[in-house]
């Protein structure tokens, strides 16, 4: 289907069991939870969807699982996360044989890339694939950071139409809108900046504890969308605890634990990650029980 490139797509989690194997039944599950509760598609196999854990084989069966479970009823793209331009070239046709209405295309992992590589590496996946494209900037995460005017460099790939903003500075929109006009559909990628991001140009947030709280995460994008300024506040200060948390080191493990607070998922995690134990995990069950319990009502 086409991607509208709009709304609250939740970076959905690739829920596993506790050997470490993959729990596609849960994925599932978890997946219709969301769609339950409005959100406007679906991000798999980005950073929580532990991407760079999987083996090919495994990315393909997630990706099959969540297009069959979406039926089509909103978007459902993946994330290419590979470590060198071939392999990410050689997902982008996994993906799209899975069914995949579009990519969410990261750097190259491990190797730091300057931008000049950056955008080689953007370019020749665009030029590789049919399917529509995010890029998703965030130098914190990946050591590069695509300006302004490199997106106005990029804008001649016509399939690549999004930019997931997540330089942790909520300038950026403004400066990416002054740069490049509407050529591009902006997404928050920073969930303790969402507010600030959708209400100077974002058309989109993709999500970390929407997978949590998705019902919340829509309310927010919608109140804001509307210029309902006021109860979009309201909804953001008692977010604002949980939505931290998408934005430390151990982010899968969070909000792997927080969705199993929430009942909608496990903490089970695939190595070099560890679930957490001791005071990080009693922080991250207090922050997650006390968002709950003052719950707003929608």
């Amino acid at each position: 289907m086409e991607v509208a490139w709009q709304g609250v797509m939740p970076a959905l989690m690739t829920e596993m069991n506790r050997d470490e194997s993959l729990d596609l039944d849960a994925t599932a599950r978890h997946i219709e939870v969301c769609l339950e509760q409005g959100v406007a598609g679906f991000v798999m196999l980005g950073t929580l969807g532990e991407n760079s854990s999987l083996l090919p084989h495994e990315k393909e069966a997630v990706l099959r699982q969540a297009v069959e479970t979406v039926n089509g009823r909103v978007p459902v793209l993946s994330g290419v996360a590979e470590y060198t331009t071939d392999l990410a070239v050689e997902h982008c046709d996994r993906a799209a044989k899975a069914g995949c209405d579009g990519l969410m295309v990261l750097p190259c992992m491990v190797y730091e890339q300057d931008s000049r590589e950056a955008i080689q590496h953007f370019a020749t996946v665009a030029g590789a694939t049919d399917l529509p494209i995010m890029i998703y900037n965030n130098p914190l995460a990946y050591k590069v950071d695509l300006s302004p005017e490199d997106f106005q460099e990029l804008a001649q790939y016509e399939s690549i139409v999004a930019v997931k903003e997540s330089s942790h500075d909520s300038r950026r929109m403004t400066d990416m809108i002054n740069a490049c006009g509407d050529r591009y559909r902006l997404f928050c990628g920073v969930d303790d900046l969402a507010l600030e991001n959708l209400l100077f140009g974002a058309s989109g947030w993709v999500s970390g504890m929407a997978n949590t709280f998705p019902r919340e995460s829509v309310a927010l994008f919608e109140k804001a969308s509307q210029g309902r300024v006021d109860e979009a506040v309201d909804i953001y200060r008692w977010f604002m605890p949980s939505l931290h948390l998408d934005v430390a080191v151990k982010l899968v493990q969070y909000i792997k634990l927080a969705n199993q607070l929430a009942g909608t998922g496990s903490e089970w995690v695939r190595r070099p990650r560890l679930t957490l134990e001791g005071a990080e995990r009693r922080m991250v069950e207090q922050t997650i029980e006390s968002t709950i319990k003052s719950r707003p009502r929608l």
